[in-house]
């Protein structure tokens, strides 16, 4: 089995990757495949930067940089797994490196780095919606408490 985690450095994104773990400790034969999706360039970074090389560098840099501490979970365990740093829009982007990569599952994050309150972020309803294969969305590990 071959299972999608898509992680953008957040909590709950490497609760998931420790989720997916935890099923392969329990028996499930499974290969990984990591994923990090920059947002597109904004107008302004486009007109700023003057080199949209410069910035497609600097995305896959910082994606590359959020991929290390679910490498470092990987590589502990001693666990087969690729990684993929893209551009575009997450939900669309993520469903196409589902598809391309051939996975047989996703387990991702409740929320991502976003300040939102919700349920769900963004990106985990989209997977809900679009995602051809099944999806495990995992919550945030709850806040430590002081005391």
């Amino acid at each position: 089995m071959k299972i999608m985690l898509p992680v953008d450095g957040s909590a709950a994104s490497l609760a998931a990757v420790q989720h997916a773990l935890q099923l392969v400790a329990d028996g499930l034969q499974a290969q990984f495949v990591l994923a990090n999706v920059q947002e597109p360039p904004s107008l302004y970074e486009v007109v700023v930067a003057h080199d949209v090389e410069v910035l497609d560098e600097v995305r896959t840099a910082a994606g590359a940089d959020l991929l290390q501490a679910a490498e470092a979970m990987l590589e502990g365990g001693r666990h087969a797994y690729e990684s993929e740093v893209a551009g575009g829009e997450p939900g669309h982007m993520l469903v196409d490196l589902i598809e391309s990569y051939g996975c047989d599952a996703v387990v991702l994050g409740a929320t991502g780095m976003g300040n939102s309150s919700a349920a769900l972020g963004s990106v985990a309803l989209a997977l809900l919606h679009h995602s051809p294969v099944p999806v495990t969305v995992v919550r945030s590990p709850p806040p430590e408490q002081d005391g």
